[in-house]
């Protein structure tokens, strides 16, 4: 039964009890949608999410230098390169941008260990996928959110 068609039954319930049962299940259904996808991106974020293999990013390049000397991305070839030879391959701009408390989460991770060796691509991989399914969960939130809202607000 859709949220309308229940909506439209505990307007016309004949009794509190029905309305109720109603209600709950309304309930049921966006709680049990909440939880799946809060599940979800709590073990994206951990890194313990199947759903990270196999990743979006790929680390490129050619030579033996694996040092992190200076950050470009480049939005159209979707790459970051961490040096003249060296790069991840795979990355989307709306990745590349996304934002955790104020903080560009690629550039930082990357920022913070320059000058040293990328001895950790497959974390950052990883990580990259993680915010990709991120992005998507964070869309089918918004796009089920007016309707919670509607519900709470409407009770």
């Amino acid at each position: 039964m859709s949220l309308h068609q229940r909506k439209k039954e505990i307007g016309s319930a004949k009794n509190f009890f029905a309305a109720c049962i109603l209600l709950y299940l309304n309930n049921l259904y966006f709680a049990t949608v909440k939880d799946e996808l809060g599940k979800e991106l709590a073990d994206l974020h951990l890194l313990k999410s199947p759903a990270l293999n196999p990743p979006v990013a790929k680390f490129q390049g050619s030579g033996e230098n694996d040092r992190i000397e200076k950050l470009i991305y480049q939005e159209d070839e979707q790459r970051v390169y961490i040096n003249k030879d060296k790069y991840f391959e795979g990355i989307a701009p709306e990745v590349w941008n996304y934002h955790i408390g104020g903080y560009q989460v690629l550039h930082k991770y990357l920022k913070d260990r320059k000058g040293r060796i990328m001895d950790d691509a497959p974390r950052y991989c990883r990580i990259v996928t993680a915010l990709s399914k991120t992005i998507k969960i964070q869309e089918k939130i918004d796009k089920i959110y007016p309707e919670i809202e509607k519900h709470l607000v409407d009770f």
